[in-house]
């Protein structure tokens, strides 16, 4: 039966070759990634699997409900009502007034 130095020494000498295969299995892995992505074109970005802003629906500009005559800001309607707005709301206008 071994005594414990001895199979301390073992762990030692597993522990050691564990990390050089992991070591070596991600010095493989990154070459593959980096083989498919010179193959393909692919950049970094293509990997955090965001989607572009021009595809997401959020960033699409939504037309104009509201404009002011006499600078012609418009306001879609979403979001904070613009200074320009808010003056006028509070000088007795109505939000129809500005309707397109």
């Amino acid at each position: 039966m071994p005594t414990i130095q001895e199979l301390l020494a073992q762990r030692d000498a597993l522990e050691k070759q564990i990390a050089e295969a992991q070591r070596s299995a991600k010095a493989d892995a990154i070459a593959k990634v980096k083989a498919l992505m010179s193959e393909y074109g692919l950049t970094a970005a293509d990997l955090s699997g965001k989607v572009s802003a021009a595809k997401t629906d959020a960033s699409r500009k939504v037309a104009a409900k509201y404009r002011d005559p006499e600078t012609g800001q418009s306001w879609s309607g979403r979001g904070l009502k613009p200074k320009w707005l808010q003056t006028a709301l509070a000088a007795g206008k109505s939000l129809q007034d500005f309707a397109l």
